[in-house]
């Protein structure tokens, strides 16, 4: 079901307007209503979007008990799309075009047998495709959060967003944005009246090269989404040099370790991408000196223990994105309770994720800057020896 098992993936949304005290029927029934199936004009590029009730891809029974859990309203996006094979079309081409060459006393086809060919090759696959059967369905989970407002989407498909934008719209007359690096940089500014700064932000110079204008992967730096690039290098740096115990603004203490992969690119879109995976990637020599090449972090793969919760995942620099989080097992008993300690676990990952990014913002934001990001420039001079 969605969020409810396996691995955590998703990209975070806040919703505009007023969150909701407690999601009820009503929420079910605007669901039901643009449920798939219920909206024949398809897109296009032929596909059909509409909501499922997330207990499999048939699944348009949404229910209070199945689909409203601790305070959130769970469900999935269904896309269906007829994806033509291409081999098969190209098979039912040489058929026709044999057909229609067999009496020319050249034994060739002519130009025109070929365009014919064509036809009527498309015209067989496209009536066998009004069966269905080459129908492509896909869900994509979704998780409304009442105190939070926020929408948890378990994709990173800009066709499957674009798509989303629109028919959560038309179910809820809502819209919602993107609560990246520089969307949540911002929305913490706003509370100790810093947006100035967040204003006034530029791209830090961390190696020689003269003043970076502009970052390659964002074309609107208006977003301050480098901000999410500069942080986990912080947290890079701060893990080798500070140690891996981080404190947070609420006392707690967030235990860190940089695990599995990661991916490193040129911003000025030169010296182009490099991905590592291994235990301790951050520990390795190439990463080190690809580093000192000008590259900054696009994704990192972090182990996470707070409040003696430990979480794995991979965390994307811009959009703050989570992928492939490990969450501790339930320890309830029952289904209903299972579900509910699920939930909470998402919030107190996403809860504990946000306070290390506002731990560096307070950093980045603040004087002390300058001096911190001085310290990180000779930490990236230093010779780097190869790991045992």
């Amino acid at each position: 079901m969605g969020f409810f098992t396996g691995r955590l993936t998703c990209m975070r949304f806040r919703v505009g307007g007023r969150a909701p005290r407690t999601f009820a029927q009503e929420h079910l029934d605007a669901l039901a209503g643009h449920a798939i199936g219920k909206q024949r004009i398809a897109a296009s590029d032929g596909s059909l979007v509409g909501w499922i009730a997330a207990d499999h891809i048939l699944d348009t029974s949404f229910e209070l008990a199945k689909n409203i859990v601790n305070d959130s309203l769970h469900f999935a996006m269904r896309i269906d799309e007829v994806k033509m094979p291409a081999d098969l079309l190209r098979a039912y081409y040489q058929v026709e075009l044999q057909a229609l060459a067999a009496t020319n006393p050249s034994g060739h086809p002519s130009s025109r047998q070929k365009r014919q060919a064509r036809e009527y090759a498309k015209d067989r696959l496209e009536n066998e495709a009004k069966d269905g059967r080459y129908v492509r369905r896909k869900a994509i989970p979704i998780l409304w959060d009442a105190p939070s407002n926020e929408l948890l989407v378990g994709t990173t498909s800009v066709t499957s967003l674009d798509r989303l934008v629109t028919l959560f719209h038309q179910t809820f007359d809502r819209k919602f944005e993107l609560l990246g690096a520089g969307r949540q940089a911002f929305n913490l500014a706003e509370v100790t009246n810093q947006t100035r700064h967040v204003d006034d932000a530029t791209p830090t110079i961390f190696v020689p090269g003269g003043q970076l204008t502009e970052v390659a992967w964002m074309p609107d730096e208006n977003k301050r989404d480098f901000l999410g690039n500069e942080f986990l290098l912080w947290l890079w740096h701060f893990l080798e040099n500070e140690g891996d115990v981080l404190k947070l603004s609420d006392d707690s203490e967030a235990t860190l370790m940089i695990t599995k992969t990661l991916q490193l690119e040129c911003p000025r879109g030169q010296t182009g991408r490099e991905s590592i995976s291994s235990e301790g990637p951050s520990k390795l020599p190439e990463a080190h000196r690809a580093l000192q090449a000008g590259k900054l972090p696009r994704k990192m793969g972090l182990t996470v223990v707070r409040h003696e919760s430990q979480y794995e995942l991979t965390m994307q620099a811009e959009s703050l994105a989570v992928g492939s989080a490990r969450l501790p097992a339930p320890e309830a008993d029952e289904d209903r309770a299972r579900l509910e300690e699920r939930v909470t676990q998402i919030r107190h990952l996403l809860e504990t994720l946000d306070l290390i990014y506002a731990a560096f913002m307070q950093r980045r934001l603040g004087d002390a800057w300058t001096k911190e990001a001085a310290r990180i420039k000779k930490w990236l001079h230093l010779e780097r020896r190869p790991s045992s």
